[in-house]
């Protein structure tokens, strides 16, 4: 009972909290950290690019992975859903939409793949943005509680190209 309440104030806060947030267009660059069971296995360097197509609601959302074994390139849209609950969405322009969720300056969007539960966000820190994704597979269920895991990280602190 006691997290159902936790969830219910924090969502009663989310409104306010969102209001006031500006996305901004540019391009930062960063190394992307990715850890396995609290080792680095792997490190490789990340462009994030913010465009605006439709000024304050709709964005492309580019990130391209410049890796010399698997270079790759994701190229979505983000949309503004309900600004004034701090609702985003992301666009894979696949059929595939994400939920996102603004709290102040961060950005989470939950979501499960092929029984992978995954977290991630995106924190603006002044011209900055730190982009996190966890990675893990349920565990346990007692009473009202499930476990999940977290086997996987990824991380990058972007640098605004000035």
């Amino acid at each position: 009972m006691k997290i159902f309440m936790f969830v219910a104030m924090v969502l009663s806060f989310q409104q306010g909290l969102a209001q006031g947030f500006e996305i901004k267009d540019g391009e930062w660059n960063g190394t992307m950290r990715i850890y396995k069971s609290n080792s680095i296995v792997d490190t490789l360097p990340v462009t994030l690019t913010i465009r605006t197509i439709i000024k304050d609601s709709v964005w492309q959302w580019k990130t391209t992975y410049l890796s010399s074994k698997m270079p790759l390139t994701k190229d979505y849209v983000l949309k503004v859903k309900d600004r004034a609950k701090g609702i985003y969405s992301t666009d894979e322009q696949d059929g595939t939409e994400l939920l996102n969720y603004l709290i102040g300056n961060k950005m989470y969007c939950q979501f499960e793949v092929s029984e992978i539960f995954l977290t991630s966000s995106y924190e603006w820190i002044q011209d900055d943005i730190k982009f996190e994704i966890t990675a893990g597979k349920k565990l346990t269920s007692q009473k009202e509680i499930n476990n999940y895991s977290v086997n996987t990280l990824q991380t990058v602190l972007f640098k605004k190209n000035l």
